[in-house]
């Protein structure tokens, strides 16, 4: 059994009152999730999380404390893979999507994020997110 690792975040920033968070559309599996990807050896899942959105996106982003949540699944035959979210507040809005890896990307509120997102435990980190950044 191969066991793989990838770390990101669920990003946000905030608009006129609201909190929209940042999608992405990844080339491979055409789906919509948050910035992620694999580990580099000796890297913390931090390092990871940060140096992915920053490749995937561009933006610089703030990670908040006490928010960390790992899904896990199995993407093919004898691969277990465990994907690590951190919950980052963004420091701007601006994109630069990489092209080879991101298809497309936008800011939405949690209900139409809900919606597009492709996977439901992804859509499950997204919903605790929520309720981390409406604690008082």
């Amino acid at each position: 059994m191969t066991k793989t690792l990838s770390c990101g975040a669920v990003i946000y920033r905030k608009s006129q009152g609201k909190v929209l968070y940042l999608l992405l559309k990844h080339t491979n599996g055409n789906h919509w999730s948050l910035a992620k990807g694999h580990t580099e050896p000796g890297e913390t899942e931090v390092q990871t999380a940060l140096r992915e959105i920053e490749e995937e996106t561009r933006l610089r982003v703030k990670l908040l404390p006490g928010f960390r949540e790992a899904i896990g699944y199995s993407p093919s035959v004898g691969v277990e893979k465990t994907v690590v979210f951190f919950l980052a507040k963004a420091r701007g809005k601006k994109l630069k999507l990489q092209k080879s890896e991101i298809m497309n990307a936008v800011w939405l509120e949690l209900d139409d994020s809900l919606k597009l997102i492709s996977h439901k435990d992804t859509a499950e980190v997204l919903r605790r997110a929520q309720r981390h950044l409406l604690l008082p």
